[in-house]
């Protein structure tokens, strides 16, 4: 026998199923912690997934697609993924839990770089940090120092940066805000 799940029924299914759907990349942490997971909605053929890339060329979109729609399927479920390149995605749609998780994992957070202004809707587009502002300290998160440098703009993906810190030694990971 066939049952037919309600459009409110299956949207509250989709969110339950991929409430905990790791990021292929950073296996601690949610796609919805992430912000990468963008909504669950009753499109005109049936329900719909949007994620969000981390950026334009993430390499990861396909996997997560593809986890996305594999995941549904377990539950019983099928959805169109829809991925929505704007607004564009931000560290600022990060939980704080994802957060915690990352420096638990051994990657530094993003700070809050791109908040400000976004309140009052402007759009912040910054190329180059001025003299006058410096780049904040990056803390360890093996230590917690914040005596660190950055050894490669571009760490283990585009979206973090290496750093090493200057105390402990050890090398990590920084997501880097967006």
């Amino acid at each position: 026998m066939n049952t037919v799940v309600a459009p409110a029924d299956a949207i509250q299914a989709a969110w339950a199923a991929l409430e905990t759907l790791a990021d292929p990349e950073i296996p601690v942490v949610s796609l919805r912690e992430l912000g990468i997971l963008r909504d669950v909605r009753q499109g005109a053929n049936g329900l719909e997934v949007v994620i969000t890339p981390t950026y334009s060329g993430c390499p990861a979109m396909g996997q997560i697609e593809d986890d996305v729609n594999a995941t549904l399927q377990a539950a019983g479920l099928q959805a169109k993924v829809i991925t929505q390149l704007a607004p564009a995605w931000t560290t600022d749609w990060m939980t704080e839990i994802a957060k915690e998780k990352l420096r638990a994992y051994g990657i530094a957070p993003p700070g809050q770089h791109c908040a400000k202004g976004r309140e009052a809707g402007e759009s912040v587009l910054r190329f180059v940090r001025g003299a006058a502002e410096p780049e904040p300290a990056v803390p360890c998160p093996h230590c917690g120092s914040s005596h660190t440098v950055e050894s490669s703009h571009f760490g283990s993906t585009a979206c973090k940066a290496l750093y090493k810190c200057l105390d402990c030694q050890e090398p990590f990971d920084y997501f880097k805000p967006y």
